[in-house]
Order: structure tokens, then sequence, then C-alpha cells
């Protein structure tokens, strides 16, 4: 059982390497410029290594963009239509610091590549959004007709070209800002007064804080 326990830990350390090496190659490259051998050596892996966990890069690719989610984690409690602002601000500041994140707003550019379109991730995000939307509907927080749907996608969509513009523009330094300024407009028409007052912007919302060093 200890020899069993040993090498499933072994196994799982390689396919954590082989996922972050892939993610700073993707997020370096793109997909095109990517390779199985560059994600190989990036991690300190063999071939065999890599594609014992994956089958080819589309897999890996794949399993980038459907991770993003479970990376994004508010650093806040909350509920509703604040937690759909939380989300998407997590989203771009965490971004900043995680290359998994980077890959996956990378990938984002090129995902009919390797992806079957109705798996794409704007279709995850939107549901995820979509969820909070509802919420926030059945909080009497939205203007009465307001389409969560609609909107669920708008967020997204501008979401989605905000980063791409902050990409090209400042190697996504100003993406929190932008998504901030997304909300700014959002909120004032969609939102009841109520809400608005109460809706928090700002790092605090969306950056995990550090861990104070000893």
């Amino acid at each position: 059982m200890a020899v069993r326990a040993v090498k499933q830990e072994r196994a799982e350390r390689t396919r954590a390497a082989v996922i972050q090496a892939a993610a700073e190659v993707f997020a370096e490259n793109g997909f095109a410029g990517t390779s199985v051998m560059k994600v190989a050596d990036r991690a300190g892996v063999t071939l065999g290594a890599v594609y014992f966990h994956f089958r080819n890069k589309e897999e890996l690719a794949r399993h980038i963009v459907a991770a993003q989610p479970e990376l994004v984690v508010p650093p806040h409690a909350s509920r509703g239509l604040q937690h759909a602002v939380d989300v998407t601000l997590a989203w771009a500041y965490q971004l900043l610091d995680n290359p998994v994140l980077r890959a996956g707003a990378r990938l984002v550019w090129e995902q009919e590549q390797f992806t079957p379109a109705e798996e794409n991730s704007h279709q995850q995000w939107t549901e995820i959004i979509l969820e909070d939307l509802r919420a926030a509907q059945t909080r009497r927080e939205l203007r009465a007709g307001t389409d969560v749907g609609q909107l669920a996608r708008l967020v997204v969509n501008a979401c989605t070209g905000a980063q791409m513009h902050s990409y090209v523009e400042s190697g996504h330094l100003d993406l929190p800002q932008r998504v901030e300024e997304i909300w700014g407009c959002l909120l004032q028409a969609v939102a009841v007064p109520s809400a608005v007052k109460r809706i928090e912007l700002g790092e605090d919302r969306g950056r995990v804080p550090r861990a104070d060093c000893a």
C-alpha cells in the first residue's frame, strides 16, 4: 500500500508539473506555437510522461480551458450581483499572477482548433454568470424586464474583449481596470439604485491577500 501511495503521489506531481509547464508554454506561444516536446522540456519530464497523462496537446489545451472556473475563487463570500462582479474581478486580478489563467486567456483566441463548439469557454463562463444573475433577479437587484441570459452573454463577451485588448496594449496589466469599467457602465443600466449603492468594486474584491512572511 505504501509503495502504491508513493507512486500515486509521484504521478500527481508529474501531472501538476505538466499542466503548469503547458500553461506557461501556451501563454507564451499560443496553441499553434506549442508542441508536446516544448511542454515536456519545460516540465523537465519525458515525452512519455506527458503522454501518460494527456493524449496530445489538444487534450492539454482543453483541460486548461475547462479548469479556468475552478481556479477563480473570489476572496470574499457574496451572492447574486456582487458575486458576478467578484468572479470577474477575481479572474482579472488573479490572471496577472496565475500562468494557467493566462494560458486560458490566450487559448480563447484559438479554441476552435482544439475544442468542440459546444464546449467552448464562453459558454462555461456564461453559465456561471447566468447563475449569479438569476440569483440577483430573485433578490430584486436587477431592473424589471432585464433579460439575464442576454446580460450574462454580454458580461462574458465584454470581459473576453477586454482581456484581448488588454493583452495587446498592456500585457494584461490594466485588465482589472477594464473589468471595473465594464461593471461601472452595466450596473447603472441594469441594477436597481439600491443594489448599485451596495456593490463593491476594487482590488479587495478580486485579489487574494498574500500571506505575511514570517
